[in-house]
């Protein structure tokens, strides 16, 4: 598991900086905000390695843990995602 963990941390964030590094210098806000976005969602998918590492291995408690944790990310970007009412 350690060796997907970094792997997956390690190779996503030097994709994630050589698409912001490219971005920048080729002026292109679309590439530089992929590897923003690439940052943000590494959390995410290393919760989502662990969960099915865990589970995988049989753990059942860790594998609750990874899928709570996993669950409250995904209702995070619901409730964010969600349009907001601006008062007139």
């Amino acid at each position: 598991m350690n060796a997907r963990l970094t792997d997956l941390l390690y190779y996503g964030s030097w994709l994630a900086s050589i698409a912001i590094g490219l971005g920048l210098a080729l002026s292109s806000t679309r590439i530089a905000t992929v590897g923003i976005a690439l940052f943000i969602l590494l959390p995410t998918l290393r919760v989502l390695l662990m969960l099915l590492v865990f589970l995988r291995e049989r753990d059942y408690r860790f594998t609750a843990v990874a899928a709570l944790v996993l669950a409250i990310i995904l209702l995070g970007l619901a409730l964010g995602m969600r349009p907001v009412a601006v008062p007139t």
